[in-house]
């Protein structure tokens, strides 16, 4: 038994902490930043302020986590962001593929734990600290209300990810709120003059049926009249969750400090909902619909943002303008709502995307006025307007893996974060990010210490693109369709269709190509074909462009819209070949052609998008001479995932051991060997409510073997579904030879592979 005696004061219990790097905020932003610092070698804490990880995409808020692929809504193909954020998404495929936000909860905590070098801090709220300097921070302080404990926080560096900037605005650090006059940064969608104008919170809420008739008595908060929203009519019984996005409050308000205020509010516009379905009438079909959960915290889109050396703006994202120091990128449209919300007689949003994806500059990523803290999530240097497009939450989580990486060389080589501008430095940063995955646009791995760049390489098989022979499903021409296909220079080849023909017509057929390298949006169109059709079945006609492909790069062969004609479809699947359409996606665009403001300096283009899977088949077709966009020399051109061409060795179909074979003039030295597979970088991923339809994407090889020059196994690989893998070995060995056999996809897609590195 423990007996206290009255005391004049008593003091809380105390945690001195030290480590390499302390990040605060525990979304996926700081996540990932943590997990890519950890386990790169550094001591991480990473404090969190909630009771799971994952911000706004956990079980709290249940938003799904998006980034540049956009719901498949953009031009922007194989554009999911890569590295630890990529492995996240591709673990809850595999896991979850129901969209469960409680299972995608232990997904992030497990990855997070399941590294030695991070200590977690649950529950644990940064409110203040101490400063070394008039630009240095020496240590944060922190309190957990769960076991009654302060915390001191000593690092050399940090990262805020805390969403609404606590570290760096305790530290002093310069940050802005509000919208910027268009001038100052020649934005012409910015507004004429500054406004304190900012996007709302939301809250979310969860029905299921309970088989029988189930009655609602509304909590006297709840809003009585419905017709104060002014879309009160897009109300309906089936839609529940983030589809509900628009459930917003808050951009007139204080973001930070009104954040209570703002949720009670939310509660009574979500139960006030609620009431609607359930006791109006309107909805007969929710009588034996509940209400399962209601968010008990808003998820925040905006309050700070936080001055770094360079702030990205609107013609950064549209002018896709190249970064000398790019180590991220982002491909979200400029995505902002109106500052009343729920309550605004506007449409709930405004979304105007970019041709492709765009660069993000690391001269963002940290304070330009304190020396050791990095900005990570959402609250990085750039203006309103371009921020509605960085806010988004796997494009916040691919920045921060990048600070993390960079946290690893200032600790190492004992220096600031301004300081790993200078051009070599970025350079040994961009390629150790590239190493883990991810994508720079336009920056290729070039890694002077991967044994690969010296090897000759040799494989069983080659994928040729000849045919796409036809099964049994087709498609009616009632929209415009493409083939998206990787070319060479010079001319195209014949490339023969099956249509069936129900009144004799006359087919259009269109050759395109984008204007901009590494861009997928068909807006030059270097040829037409007009060719007259007769009625019947399985007709094979064959297109012959006379114009020739100036470089490396994807043509769309387009087929303009006509009823009367019906196109064969193939059942194989092919790394980096699509069939796309001239449609929208009503979640992210309002007509299957952007028509931006005249004047805002936006854009007008065609989205040509893919269906999702089990549809979006490849057309039938014939190729002659066939394509040869698979050759083994594509694990050499430093690019993980499709771009301007595959990028990909893909294996002959139907190769049953497609095997690769690397051999050097002498013997090496290996110690570890790097894959990097297709698993298919143009599939979102959305991590709740939608449903995948599949747990491993269709090309991703599944396992696979390695053997030295004798035959012996060295290494083995299986229950692979992840876009990267590697085989670390204990005793480093020798040989002059590796051959590795992979197991093709189940799919019936022939094995890919983009990279394969040797040290």
């Amino acid at each position: 038994m423990l007996l206290s005696p009255p005391v004049a004061h008593r003091a809380l219990a105390q945690k001195n902490l030290a480590a390499d790097l302390i990040v605060v905020g525990g979304g996926l932003a700081g996540t990932c930043c943590t997990i890519t610092a950890a386990r790169a070698g550094l001591k991480v804490i990473l404090v969190q302020d909630r009771p799971v990880l994952g911000g706004n995409a956990s079980s709290e808020v249940r938003l799904w986590v998006l980034g540049a692929t956009s719901h498949l809504g953009n031009n922007n193909r194989w554009a999911r962001e890569g590295g630890v954020i990529d492995e996240l998404l591709l673990e809850n495929q595999y896991r979850n593929p129901e969209g469960n936000p409680l299972i995608w909860d232990t997904i992030i905590l497990e990855k997070t734990v399941a590294e030695k070098n991070v200590t977690l801090l649950l529950n644990t709220a940064v409110h203040d600290l101490e400063k070394s300097g008039p630009d240095t921070i020496h240590s944060v302080r922190a309190f957990c209300s769960q076991n009654s404990t302060a915390y001191e926080l000593t690092a050399p560096l940090f990262v805020d990810a805390s969403g609404d900037g606590i570290v760096g605005f305790l530290a002093g650090a310069a940050f802005r709120v509000g919208a910027e006059a268009a001038a100052e940064f020649d934005e012409a969608f910015a507004p004429a003059t500054a406004n304190r104008e900012l996007l709302g919170h939301s809250i979310y809420f969860y029905s299921k049926d309970a088989g029988r008739p189930v009655k609602f008595t509304p909590p006297s908060y709840a809003l009585q009249d419905i017709k104060q929203v002014p879309r009160f009519r897009d109300f309906n019984a089936a839609e529940f969750g983030c589809r509900l996005w628009w459930i917003e409050y808050g951009g007139l308000r204080d973001t930070v400090h009104d954040t209570e205020e703002i949720k009670w509010e939310l509660w009574k516009v979500a139960y006030g909902v609620w009431n609607y379905i359930k006791n109006s009438g309107a909805f007969p079909e929710a009588a034996n619909l509940t209400l399962e959960w209601v968010g008990t915290i808003p998820g925040k889109r905006e309050s700070r943002r936080f001055e770094g050396d360079f702030m990205v703006s609107q013609r950064d994202l549209i002018e896709q303008r190249p970064q000398p120091d790019a180590v991220s990128f982002g491909g979200w449209s400029i995505d902002l709502h109106p500052a009343a919300g729920v309550y605004s007689e506007k449409p709930g949003c405004q979304q105007w995307h970019a041709k492709g994806v765009f660069p993000i500059p690391y001269r963002s990523l940290y304070s330009r006025n304190l020396t050791n803290l990095f900005l990570a999530g959402r609250i990085v240097s750039s203006s309103h307007i371009a921020f509605g497009s960085t806010r988004v939450m796997a494009t916040c989580a691919h920045s921060a893996q990048a600070v993390g990486m960079a946290a690893v060389l200032c600790v190492r080589d004992r220096i600031s974060p301004r300081e790993l501008i200078a051009p070599a430095r970025m350079a040994e940063l961009q390629r150790r990010l590239l190493r883990a995955g991810q994508f720079i646009p336009g920056v290729p791995l070039r890694d002077p210490a991967d044994l690969v760049t010296h090897a000759t390489l040799t494989a069983s098989s080659t994928c040729r693109l000849s045919d796409l022979p036809a099964g049994p499903d087709r498609l009616h021409l009632t929209d415009a369709w493409a083939m998206l296909l990787p070319v060479a220079p010079g001319p195209l080849p014949a490339l023969t269709f099956t249509f069936d023909v129900a009144a004799t017509t006359e087919l259009v057929a269109e050759l395109r190509v984008s204007s901009k390298s590494g861009n997928h949006t068909p807006d030059v169109t270097l040829g037409t074909l007009r060719l007259p059709l007769s009625a019947g079945g399985a007709q094979d006609v064959t297109l012959r462009f006379a114009e020739a492909i100036d470089a490396p790069r994807y043509a769309f062969i387009c087929l303009v819209v006509n009823p009367a004609v019906t196109v064969h479809l193939s059942d194989q699947r092919l790394t980096g070949v699509l069939a796309v359409t001239q449609k929208f996606n009503r979640a992210v665009a309002k007509s299957p052609r952007q028509e931006p403001p005249p004047g805002s300096g936006i854009e007008s283009f065609e989205f040509w998008i893919p269906q999702r899977r089990p549809g979006g088949k490849n057309f039938a077709l014939r190729l002659d001479p066939p394509l040869a966009p698979f050759e083994v020399e594509n694990l050499r051109t430093g690019f993980s995932r499709p771009t301007d061409q595959s990028n990909a060795w893909l294996a002959a179909i139907g190769d049953p051991a497609p095997t690769l074979t690397l051999e050097w003039p002498e013997a090496v030295e290996i110690t570890r060997l790097d894959f990097d597979f297709d698993a298919d970088f143009d599939h979102p991923l959305e991590t709740v409510l939608m449903l995948n339809p599949e747990t491993v994407a269709p090309f991703c090889v599944p396992a696979l073997r390695v053997l030295d020059e004798t035959g012996r196994v060295v290494g083995e690989l299986s229950d692979q579904h992840l876009s990267q893998a590697s085989l670390t070995f204990a005793a480093p060995f020798r040989s002059r030879r590796l051959t590795v056999v992979l197991t093709p996809p189940a799919s019936g897609a022939p094995a890919a592979l983009f990279r394969v590195s040797a040290y």
